[in-house]
């Protein structure tokens, strides 16, 4: 007997202690061993920021990830998951400078760089392990031991390389580019760190005088803007070239929507085409006589407009990018500070005539201030400038005649928008600004043929979308997957994300104006900060011999791997000669290592400085699979530092080398010193890493993770990091090893609230993971999460408040309960049942055909479920898998195995209450196989035979369960080790061969022989009565309550229609079936008629009716039934009614138009029961 009681399952009081039984028993970390590659499994998390706490959406993908290494670890293989964090840094820059300006009112320029990195180490190290302890919480079954982080020393090596390695092959440049700037931290900022937010703000229609129009030709352009501070950087006004052209085109596209609309769509198409006929009519001439004018011609120069305020004349040009079908047809070019302007200003570079090329004019500083380019304007903050230039136009004063004009037509309000940084809440402006990017676009033939590690490709984006497998077949076959060199993704849909993001081979910008991170490791002779001044050698020419000597040493360095030179002009050009006929060019000296004292040294003494910005977060998180694996190991160049004496450091050496590079020597000076104490800080801020770790033996300079465990087998992400994440560590996969990554990709859905709004804190909808597994347990979350992650739609999470007794108020979601319950269900079911009902228990082997009907059922279905959730799993069909499991183990095992099994542990002498003959014939068929000996004959061998069947289902049950539900499913295990340490069906193994932990043991087969489709028609038919007779006893009891009557045990009688097989199967298991159906008495006949005042049940041909007419005043039910039918029918018409409206469905809120649509659909599913009830009591 199991000394557990059936109490509810209590998970504070088993999840701590059995992961720290796994942890010991150091089933999360792996060794590679000789097991062929097949039978190898590794992931890497996606590194989460190391500002973060655990969210849902970390839960979700952390849970489906340890799904899959559980039950890969279970079946045999050798599995890796690697863990870490990200140093991300512009979110932990910002979070900490953010501390620092509350606690001490300074900036990060008031403590300067070395004391505000050294800040941000012992941030890191206070706070950097809370989003990996709350993994822990979860159950995750990481490699703890091997911990990374994405600024260790191991990461900065493969950074350093991958650098370098570009920059050598001519695939990083420096450039100005616009980019989404953040005025608060002074950086530029990627796509995924800005949100967009809708905002009250305006639209201002104002106009620009055009310069010597002739009579009979526009005086004036007309423009609208939401930023008309941003004017004053205004080198164009653009009209489209063919605007006759594009409203037919527009009024042709229209009328074929017209056609194909319904007619709710009907009336906004039909008032676009009035809108374009309108313009066609009033605008139009207008826009032909601007265009012309815009074109000029022999004798006619194309034509001038004075931009207001600055009085600057700027050029009236056509581009396809003003709209005829929007305003006045014209825009304003702002190409400093438009992203559409600026491929405008790109467009125009390639004009052949030099004059017809747009000038570009930055007029904001990097603190979001009007820059000297903005006149009177300049110092103002663009908040402040937007409300001077609006008045200043509205009192404009002509300075040729002296005239004041009013400029502003009108101002209208308007719903904006807006960018915003998400560290900072600032409004993001597009910026132009000097920055270092990567080349993703095609080379030229003889570039690309160049570099070996593109691989044949053009260039890196089309390396990138040449990995995608486009064998169909392959997706379908886990086989097929390994053994292919591509990439797939899950679900497919995805792929065109992915496709289409790299088709634009758009360069990557890999510069930030931050302290935090990997320093750029290239050197130039200027002070980078002036980014206006063009770095040159010629600067130092005064220097004279030490630039012969530099030139002479950058030729050993090169050949040594060690430094590199290249010019601003040669981005695309291989290995440039290096040479003094080049001094005057724009020079940059990338260095492999910033710790390599001797060339960092030399550098400085001539004039070089090291470029002050550090790369994009992005960067090393493109990385992450390959360097935390050890690539690139022991390079050359870290090889000839070791034999010259140099130390390989930290990630942000150089950022620190900022103090002085005579630590090398063992100078004693202050800066020094504060080196060593940073290296300590460093070193103790790694702390528990470190001890945990070891080392990086592993990880740097030791390839043995790498080829043993890469290419990683699955990367499980979201589909918002596609672009940013997954596409490139597919390049930097590809370039640095020649492999891809990851075999396959697994892109979740997203956790909304129950109104379909992302989550988050200003909305104050968040669901804190860590609340959850307080309130409900972690197998709770962890199945609540799986089963809802469907590969076709996301996931709705309705939230509810909730006050704890500490005062705190959280967040929670109702659907947690289910998981809640599902485990509970488990826990009672096994300790509370099984495992007290083996007295005896004395397991033999069994023949699976000489089985009972209920048995062999039970087998099947089991066998169904495995092979179910192994189909499932290898598609990445989660909630499949799942749904599998909660209906085998909640409806199969424990509602109907249990409870048909419990009269046979019960019994004492009674004959079991059927016959192999009788069960043979009644098959017919349905499936008759031939006679067989059934199991039994005394009830103490039926009582045998259903108590190791209950053990075995259980045994198989747990360990499918447990990728799911790990912790209260190796607790039931230990309980059952206690009690049944021998289970099975044929070969009984011994004891000492069960595995003591679950976690470990192996992951169950499929038996295919016990499949058995016949056996389960013949249950379906006992079930579908017994569940039609339980469902009518329910509806008697609902009415007799209501009527203040007790309820019923049991019905009277039950009358069955059915075929003749079926009811011969039923007469055969008539003990059976009442027992269960909760009736005294049953008729069963092909043509049973249907008695009077009776409810009933149809499921095809097999009809199930039961007389009530003496139970319930049949009367009243149906008098109190039809009232309410007439109320859903009330309701339902309301809500159709205003789902039917256009200004309904078009004006509210879409959460308030989805409750509707929600509504109805229930409504509807009311009034069709209810309707069907009717029509049997009136029968």
């Amino acid at each position: 007997m199991a000394k557990s009681d059936s109490k509810a399952y209590d998970s504070a009081a088993v999840e701590a202690r059995i992961f720290q039984r796994w942890l010991d028993a150091g089933h999360f970390h792996p060794a590679p061993d000789a097991r062929p590659r097949d039978q190898r499994f590794s992931m890497v998390i996606p590194p989460p920021n190391v500002t973060g706490a655990l969210h849902l959406g970390h839960a979700l993908n952390n849970t489906l990830q340890d799904i899959l290494i559980r039950r890969h670890r279970m079946a045999g293989h050798n599995t890796f998951w690697l863990v870490g964090t990200d140093h991300a840094g512009i979110a932990t820059q910002a979070t900490v400078e953010k501390t620092i300006r509350k606690d001490e009112g300074k900036s990060r320029h008031d403590l300067g760089r070395e004391e505000m990195v050294r800040r941000i180490w012992e941030w890191k190290q206070k706070y950097g392990s809370r989003i990996v302890e709350q993994l822990k919480l979860m159950g995750c079954s990481c490699d703890y031991q091997r911990e990374r982080f994405t600024l260790d020393e191991g990461c900065a090596a493969a950074v350093r390389e991958t650098f370098f390695k570009l920059f050598r092959d001519g695939l990083i440049y420096r450039g100005k580019r616009l980019v989404n700037w953040d005025t608060q931290l002074q950086t530029a900022v990627a796509d995924d760190e800005v949100y967009h937010e809708t905002v009250k703000g305006h639209f201002y229609h104002f106009k620009y005088p055009i310069i010597g129009s002739k009579p009979g030709e526009p005086t004036h352009v007309h423009i609208a803007t939401t930023r008309p501070e941003t004017m004053l950087g205004d080198t164009a006004v653009a009209v489209h070239p063919e605007p006759d052209a594009a409203l037919e085109v527009a009024e042709t596209q229209m009328q074929v929507k017209l056609r194909e609309a319904s007619a709710k769509e009907r009336p906004e198409i039909e008032a676009k085409l009035a809108d374009i006929a309108e313009r066609k009519r009033t605008l139009l001439p207008t826009l032909l006589k601007l265009r012309d004018m815009a074109k000029g011609s022999a004798s006619v120069p194309p034509a001038k407009i004075l931009l207001p305020l600055v009085n600057r004349e700027i050029p009236l040009i056509c581009d396809d990018w003003a709209d005829p079908t929007l305003g006045s047809g014209c825009v304003k070019i702002t190409p400093a500070h438009d992203a559409n302007d600026y491929a405008v200003w790109e467009r125009s570079q390639q004009h052949a005539d030099a004059s017809r090329r747009l000038a570009i004019i930055n007029i904001m500083t990097a603190d979001g201030k009007v820059n000297e380019h903005g006149g009177k304007y300049a110092g103002q903050k663009f908040a402040d400038a937007r409300k001077q230039v609006v008045e200043d136009l509205q009192n404009w004063t002509d300075p040729k005649t002296g005239q004041s004009h009013n400029l502003v037509e009108k101002i209208e309000d308007r719903q904006i928008d807006l960018a915003h940084s998400d560290r900072s809440n600032t409004e993001i402006q597009p910026y132009l600004s000097d920055q270092w990017f990567v080349k993703m676009g095609d080379l030229d033939t003889e570039h690309a043929k160049r570099i070996d590690d593109l691989h044949g490709a053009t260039g890196l984006a089309q390396m990138a979308i040449d990995a995608i497998c486009k064998n169909d077949a392959h997706y379908d076959d886990p086989a097929a997957r390994a053994n292919c060199d591509k990439v797939h993704i899950f679900p497919r849909r995805y792929e065109k994300t992915y496709t289409d993001w790299l088709s634009a081979k758009r360069d990557w910008c890999i510069s930030r104006q931050l302290w935090w991170g990997h320093r750029i490791p290239v050197w130039a002779y200027r002070p980078f900060g002036d980014r206006n001044t063009r770095p040159s050698i010629d600067g130092a020419v005064g220097q004279g011999q030490k630039i012969i000597e530099l030139h002479e040493k950058l030729a050993t360095w090169a050949k040594e791997g060690r430094a590199f030179l290249k010019f601003a002009e040669d981005a695309e050009a291989n290995f440039p000669e290096i040479g003094m006929r080049r001094a005057c060019a724009e020079q940059y000296i990338g260095v492999s290592n910033p710790a390599d004292a001797e060339i960092v040294a030399f550098l400085e003494g001539v004039g070089f400085e090291q470029d002050p910005d550090v790369l994009d977060t992005w960067f090393s998180s493109a990385l992450w699979p390959h360097s935390t694996m050890g690539w690139p190991g022991a390079t050359q160049s870290d090889d000839t530092q070791r034999a010259a004496g140099f130390s390989l450091r930290g990630a942000d050496a150089s950022s620190e080398r900022d103090a002085g590079t005579a630590n090398e020597k063992g100078d004693g000076t202050a800066s020094e010193r504060g080196a060593l104490d940073r290296t300590a800080a460093r070193a103790e801020a790694r702390g528990s890493l470190d001890k945990e770790r070891g080392s990086f033996a592993d990880a740097r300079g030791s390839l043995a993770l790498l080829n043993y465990f890469y290419p990683t087998s699955v990367l499980s992400t979201a589909r918002e990091i596609i672009t940013l994440w997954v596409a490139r560590m597919v390049i930097t996969g590809l370039y640095n090893t020649g492999k891809v990554p990851f075999r396959d990709v697994v892109i979740h859905p997203v956790i909304q609230d129950g109104q379909g709004r992302k989550m988050s804190k200003s909305l104050g909808n968040g669901v804190d993971p860590v609340d959850i597994i307080d309130e409900y347990g972690a197998d709770a979350l962890r199945f609540t999460l799986a089963e809802l992650a469907t590969e076709t739609q996301d996931i709705r999470m309705p939230v509810q408040k909730k006050r704890l007794p500490d005062g705190r108020e959280i967040n929670i979601s109702e659907k947690f309960e289910k998981g809640r319950n599902f485990c509970n269900k488990l826990w009672q079911a096994a300790t509370g049942y099984v495992l007290r009902n083996l007295d005896g228990y004395d397991p033999r082997p069994l023949d699976p055909k000489s089985l009972r009907l209920e048995d062999r059922w039970i087998l099947s279905r089991l066998t169904a479920a495995q092979q179910t959730v192994d189909a499932a799993l290898t598609r990445y069909r989660f909630a499949d898998a799942v749904g599998t499991l909660y209906r085998f183990m909640w409806d199969e095992y424990c509602s109907w195995y249990i409870e048909m099994t419990k009269s046979r542990l019960q019994a004492s002498e009674r004959d079991a209450p059927d016959s192999t003959a009788a069960r043979a014939e009644a098959r017919g068929s349905l499936g008759a196989r031939g006679t067989f000996p059934e199991a039994g004959g005394s009830d103490q061998s039926a009582r045998g035979v259903a108590q190791q069947i209950l053990v075995h289902c259980l045994d198989q049950l747990l360990r499918m369960l447990h990728p799911v539900v790990p912790y209260v499913t190796e607790a039931v295990w230990q309980e059952l080790n206690a009690v049944a340490p021998h289970r099975g069906l044929r070969d009984i193994p011994d004891a000492a061969a069960t595995q003591p932990d679950l976690i470990a043991a192996t992951w169950p087969a499929p038996e295919a022989n016990l499949r058995d489709e016949a056996v389960e028609r013949e249950m379906e038919v006992l079930h579908n009565i017994i569940r039609s007779a339980r469902d009518i006893r329910a509806s008697v009891n609902d009415y007799r309550g209501k009527s203040k009557q007790p309820s019923m045990r049991t019905l009277p009688a039950i009358a069955i229609r059915a075929d003749a097989t079926a009811c011969k199967l039923i007469e055969t298991y008539r003990a059976f079936i009442l027992p269960l159906a909760g009736c005294d008495a049953l008729t069963a006949a092909p043509d049973a008629p249907k008695p009077r005042g009776a409810m009933g049940r149809v499921m095809g041909a097999l009809q199930v009716y039961a007389p009530v007419a003496d139970l319930i005043d049949l009367a009243e039910v149906r008098k109190t039934d039809e009232a309410r039918l007439a109320e859903l029918k009330k309701s339902i018409a309301r809500d159709e009614g205003k789902l039917a409206s256009a200004d309904f469905v078009s004006n509210a809120k879409p959460e308030v138009v989805e409750q509707a649509r929600q509504r109805v659909a229930e409504l509807r599913a009311q009034i069709t029961a209810l309707e069907e009830h009717l029509k049997e009591l009136g029968n």
